[in-house]
């Protein structure tokens, strides 16, 4: 077993992904149009709750999409988590707005209620949050504060397909939420992504946006500039045929999490959910107690053929956005946290095997 690696995480595919895909070449349906696609949407809509599920090329576009939808541009401020991955706040630049950091909670990692209201001023258009590595943020209170200061609420859920806040499922909590499907997300279409709102007329605008802003009346007619932001058909049937594993692949990732924590909370700190939610575990994620003790535990790990994953960079540290100052959570949680293997198909003497030399390194 020491000499077989163990990844930071591969997708749990099987033989219904290649019986739909098969299905899908054989009836030469294989790019942005064909039945996969809108079962697809449908399903991700019934699972979910959401009113409208429309399906994208990947998790950055959706966001995107997110951005034009809302009319947000040129002079408008969003504030956003300073913790998170980086294409999400890539998008609040690629419509020339700008990102408004904010630090995230010490013990939920996910963006601080608390210190939202005193960035708000009146160029601020919208939230754009995160629930970082599958734990739900406190929406209720995130939608208060949109609400009292009349600004969108856009729900970054790439990484919590699965999870649930106060019984509601991620990918219903914003005016606009949205998913991403790469290969190390809790369920996959390669790459992929979906676009979530209950909104009528902003479901009509993303589909025409992501459409090259084809006409509804005239054929081969673009009356907006629009993107080419499809999902492929075949996309599409994997997707649902990793939909009719998602329960088997949330149950797994559960046992992976509760294992570790069962294991190691006694020298390690975990990731703290808000009271009446579930988690996707789309990675298990934990903090160390110092820089020292962290890197010597992914040197041990890496020497032992294991792979780990550092946690995101804070995204003011980027050379192309404006440093702050007033983010130390975010700071020190990027520099002390790691994430471990934590895939559907992880074996239990795989993670035995992580777990032991974890304990046998720590002081």
């Amino acid at each position: 077993m020491a000499n077989s690696k163990i990844p930071i995480y591969q997708p749990f595919l099987g033989a219904e992904e290649q019986k739909l895909v098969a299905e899908c070449m054989d009836s030469t349906w294989i790019s942005s149009q064909g039945k996969f696609i809108n079962s697809f949407e449908q399903e991700v809509g019934k699972y979910t709750g959401a009113k409208h599920a429309i399906a994208v090329s990947n998790g950055t576009v959706a966001i995107h999409l997110a951005m034009l939808a809302l009319d947000i541009g040129e002079g408008d401020e969003v504030i956003t988590t300073n913790f998170t991955y980086v294409a999400s706040t890539n998008a609040i630049l690629y419509v020339g707005a700008h990102p408004v950091f904010v630090d995230v909670d010490s013990e939920s990692w996910n963006i601080d209620t608390n210190k939202i209201t005193e960035k708000i001023t009146s160029k601020t258009k919208a939230i754009l949050y995160t629930n970082i590595y599958g734990c739900p943020s406190e929406y209720n209170e995130l939608k208060r504060i949109a609400k009292e200061h009349g600004v969108f609420l856009i729900e970054d859920a790439a990484e919590s397909f699965g999870a649930s806040y106060h019984g509601k499922m991620s990918g219903v909590l914003g005016d606009v939420s949205t998913f991403s499907f790469f290969g190390n997300k809790t369920i996959t279409t390669g790459e992929g992504g979906m676009v979530l709102t209950p909104h009528d007329e902003l479901n009509k605008k993303i589909r025409k946006l992501k459409n090259q802003g084809n006409s509804e009346t005239r054929r081969y007619y673009h009356d907006v500039l629009g993107y080419n932001y499809r999902m492929t058909n075949i996309q599409a049937a994997i997707g649902l045929g990793q939909l009719g594993k998602l329960e088997e692949i949330l149950g797994l990732k559960r046992v992976l999490q509760n294992n570790y924590e069962k294991a190691l909370s006694d020298v390690l700190t975990f990731q703290k959910l808000p009271e009446h939610s579930t988690s996707s575990y789309w990675m298990c994620s934990v903090l160390f107690n110092s820089i020292d003790e962290k890197l010597k535990i992914e040197s041990a790990l890496n020497s032992a053929n294991i792979e780990t994953r550092p946690f995101f960079t804070p995204i003011d540290e980027l050379p192309f956005y404006d440093e702050v100052e007033d983010c130390p959570n975010a700071k020190r949680i990027s520099a002390l946290g790691l994430n471990l293997p934590s895939y559907p198909g992880l074996q239990f003497e795989q993670q035995e095997q992580i777990i032991e030399i974890i304990k046998n390194n720590i002081k």
